[in-house]
């Protein structure tokens, strides 16, 4: 069930294929970070990562996107990394 007492702007965030230069990038997530699937950033919302286990990245959704997805294991290429920047616009 979706979560409805987290709502995040998900329309800011820019959609980034799997295949796309800035979702090749090399990429090292910490514990605690801000991403969101690329492809789509509405399926599963916005996540906090929790680990890198044989390169996949563990991240909790908090039920956040339309999936209703609370914890997965993505590919790093799939995620974006929300700037600290843009967070307050959330």
């Amino acid at each position: 069930m979706k979560n409805v007492d987290i709502t995040y702007r998900l329309e800011l965030l820019q959609k980034v294929p799997a295949f796309h230069r800035r979702a090749r990038e090399m990429k090292e997530f910490d514990q605690g970070e801000l991403v969101y699937y690329g492809p789509h950033p509405a399926y599963y919302g916005i996540g906090e990562v929790k680990d890198m286990i044989d390169g996949f990245v563990t991240v909790d959704f908090r039920g956040t996107g339309e999936f209703g997805v609370h914890e997965d294991m993505i590919r790093p290429e799939y995620l974006i990394l929300i700037p600290s920047s843009t967070r307050s616009l959330l």
